[in-house]
């Protein structure tokens, strides 16, 4: 594996190449490689000439300048973009975090036990230097207000200190200049659900007059990210993962939906898809469930959620592959198929792959887009190939081997906002509000949707294995 080291810089001349020489040559765990990534933010001290020249000293060093000053959080958002290791490690330029920390930052990781781990300057450690109590005070002000927003219980939100799977840094946008790197990270990690662990750290805390560059507007400036990325949802570089999570927080919805797909359900059901885990939720518990998606990050996320549920599974599994499906051990009564069939290319092919999954008289429970009509900038936002018509889910399922046991469409009231936001005005994904409005109103959408003219925006259908 191979553990990347980002060090942002700013006029720290005097501590840079020392930093430098401590980050090589701290103790890693075996067979663990590492690359440095400097990104000098642009320092008129000389600090830019001094990483040149480490840089042409040591191959394992990328070095990259931003063109003007823009801040820690900028400097970091460069550094990620060039991360080619496993895990990532932010590392200060001074002096006040020593790299002698890292193996036990990044064991909770390799263990399999963590997602993410933060240095903790609070916690009981060997050694802290201590200095000024306003300041330790306002860094314990802010992770409080953090942890009331993000209902963590992290005693060091500002530590320079936190360690990532590299492929969730990849994968976050990161919007903050400044310090505000620190809030706006520790925000998106806890609305992902990751597991995050602290480690004790020992500290060197500098002085004003040694180099220090935080200040009290930094501290104003946290407390407004703090605010931001409460209220918004920016979670995911990839639009359709944004669109996902805002439709899993459509609670009254979900339900609905999962209360007429219940009855159908078995004691034995193979979830292809899952997603988040968000229908998950509502259908157990069960005998055995078995969860699976393609996605590394759903499959991370899903491992979070049911890591403590022993009659949950998390498997990675692309349905598509015959010979992926032929490494399942058991059979299953039921398979649930929700919003994922239209995804794929070869659609009749995967649902005989599901077929032979099933045991006799299994169910394979379908929800997928109706109407082609409706394909707007919405779906290609989700990644949709295609909408289906009734006739043409029953002629999937019958060609499959089924035989159809329930097929309607479901959700009427939504097909004129669908319409209206995708295909008129050619948005790719809906407010916050619209689908907040739109849950509150459930227990009367129910009541309104039968009697509505046109068909439903989904199509559910049930397909029973009438042999083996």
């Amino acid at each position: 594996m191979k553990l990347s080291i980002i060090i942002p810089a700013y006029n720290e001349r005097y501590t840079i190449r020392e930093c430098v020489n401590r980050v090589l040559n701290a103790e890693l765990p075996e067979d663990i490689v590492r690359e440095l990534i400097i990104v000098d933010d642009h320092s008129d001290d000389g600090t830019w000439e001094i990483i040149q020249d480490l840089a042409e000293s040591y191959e394992n060093i990328k070095i990259f300048r931003q063109n003007v000053n823009q801040g820690k959080g900028r400097a970091i958002k460069r550094a990620v973009e060039e991360v080619s290791g496993d895990i990532v490690v932010i590392q200060d330029a001074d002096l006040e975090y020593h790299p002698n920390n890292y193996y036990k930052l990044i064991k909770p990781i390799l263990n399999g036990d963590a997602d993410v781990v933060y240095g903790s300057r609070f916690g009981f450690s060997e050694m802290r230097r201590v200095l000024y109590f306003k300041h330790s005070l306002g860094n314990k002000f802010l992770t409080f207000l953090s942890n009331c927003f993000t209902d963590l219980n992290l005693t060091d939100m500002e530590t320079c200190y936190k360690v990532f799977r590299a492929s969730i840094l990849k994968s976050m946008p990161l919007r903050s200049k400044r310090f505000g790197f620190e809030p706006e990270i520790t925000a998106k990690i806890a609305k992902r659900n990751l597991r995050i662990f602290e480690v004790p750290i020992s500290y060197f805390g500098r002085t004003y007059h040694e180099g220090k560059k935080i200040t009290w507007k930094d501290g104003l400036a946290a407390i407004w990210v703090i605010l931001k990325f409460w209220l918004i949802d920016d979670l995911y570089k990839d639009e359709d993962k944004n669109i996902l999570l805002s439709m899993s927080n459509t609670h009254h919805f979900n339900k609905w939906l999962a209360s007429l797909l219940r009855p159908y359900l078995g004691n034995n059901v193979l979830e292809v898809g899952a997603g988040i885990g968000t229908m998950t939720l509502e259908f157990l518990p069960r005998d055995r469930y078995t969860c699976s998606d393609i996605d590394p990050l759903h499959i991370m996320t899903l491992k979070n959620i049911f890591m403590n549920r022993p009659n949950v599974d998390v498997i990675e599994l692309n349905i598509e592959i015959a010979k992926e499906t032929r490494t399942l051990d058991r059979h299953y009564d039921t398979i649930l198929c929700l919003n994922m069939l239209e995804h794929l290319n070869n659609d009749s092919h995967t649902l005989k792959n599901m077929h032979d999954l099933l045991i006799k008289d299994g169910k394979l429970i379908l929800v997928v887009p109706n109407c082609p009509k409706l394909y707007n900038s919405l779906d290609r936002a989700l990644g949709h190939v295609r909408r289906y018509k009734v006739k043409d889910i029953e002629n999937l399922l019958t060609a499959s081997g089924f035989k159809i046991k329930h097929l309607k469409t479901f959700n009427r009231v939504s097909v004129p906002g669908w319409f209206i936001n995708g295909s008129l005005l050619k948005r790719r994904h809906f407010s916050k509000v619209q689908l907040k409005i739109y849950d509150w109103f459930v227990w009367f959408w129910k009541l309104l949707d039968p009697f509505l003219p046109w068909p439903g925006q989904s199509i559910i259908a049930v397909g029973e294995k009438s042999s083996n």
